[in-house]
């Protein structure tokens, strides 16, 4: 596994949820997968979150997903971490591929609240606790409410923090005075899932971050996070002020599909989308030069 996991940082600082490239008939292309990982690995992350929601999870199966982390691992897998997406809203189901992704030699999981069904905190604290049960990985919890529509609430975070393999949380619930206190207690490494809220979320005392943008701007991340570990507030600031442009852009419609047409307009690995994405019409795709012109991003 990378050098770069310790107690404080069990997955490193800088990860980005990489998106699943495909061909130009839609399948799988593990191919571009591995030049994509490659890519964003020299670019500077510690880690790629591979089948999450930005890697289009709810479109592929799960053979698809077992190759997928198969094929990054063999591009990448001594250099950084590798993490499994391996949640649902059917525990069953996300304990087969956390079991898959161990298999397949993942190095952790990333579970996400399970969503639609809308289950009561004791129905997280299971589906969470039975997953972690099941496969010999560390454990990342991915709170995100407004996908999900159930919070995982501070209480519930710190009951999962007493399991040894729950060990980080990736928080896009985009309320710092709740992430303040569900660091105090949990004990957690708290990694920001919001672009936006990535230098916020340091302040209060997030670790790292699980980034989109960090498929155009990792080497950018790299250098915020280290300012601030390092003391120098002022230069994280200046950076996270350069990036609004590219923050504010990934975001103005769905980040898988700007993410996608930023990776094309670079000549990178991405292919199209499946349904029900559909491609940025023109207009968006000239905003998003735009944008990312903005943050200092070379197209």
């Amino acid at each position: 596994m990378a050098p770069t996991s310790t107690p404080q940082t069990p997955f490193g600082r800088v990860l980005t949820a990489m998106v699943t490239p495909f061909t130009a008939d839609g399948a799988l292309d593990l191919d571009g997968a591995q030049r994509l990982a490659t890519h964003l690995v020299d670019a500077g992350n510690d880690g790629l979150i591979i089948n999450g929601t930005t890697g289009e999870s709810p479109t592929t199966s799960n053979a698809e997903k077992s190759d997928l982390v198969r094929a990054v691992l063999e591009a990448v897998g001594d250099r950084a971490h590798v993490v499994a997406g391996v949640g649902t809203n059917d525990t069953h189901h996300s304990i087969e591929l956390a079991r898959a992704a161990e298999t397949v030699g993942a190095h952790g999981l990333l579970v996400v609240t399970p969503y639609y069904n809308k289950p009561p905190q004791e129905g997280l604290y299971r589906h969470f606790k039975t997953i972690a049960d099941a496969a010999e990985l560390p454990v990342m919890l991915y709170d995100i409410p407004g996908r999900s529509g159930v919070p995982i609430n501070t209480e519930t975070l710190v009951r999962l923090a007493e399991h040894p393999r729950i060990v980080a949380n990736k928080d896009a619930k985009g309320d710092l005075g709740r992430a303040s206190w569900a660091i105090a207690r949990s004990g957690l490494a708290w990694y920001s899932g919001d672009d936006m809220l990535n230098l916020p979320l340091l302040s209060v005392g997030a670790v790292g971050f699980v980034s989109v943008v960090g498929h155009v701007v990792t080497p950018d991340l790299r250098a915020l996070v280290d300012a601030f570990v390092s003391g120098d507030v002022q230069k994280a600031t200046e950076i996270h002020q350069k990036l609004l442009p590219v923050y504010t852009g990934m975001f103005r419609t769905q980040g898988v599909m700007t993410t996608k047409a930023a990776l094309a307009l670079q000549g990178l690995p991405a292919g199209p989308l499946r349904a029900p994405m559909v491609e940025l019409t023109p207009e968006e795709t000239e905003q998003l030069k735009i944008d990312l012109a903005a943050g200092g991003v070379q197209l």
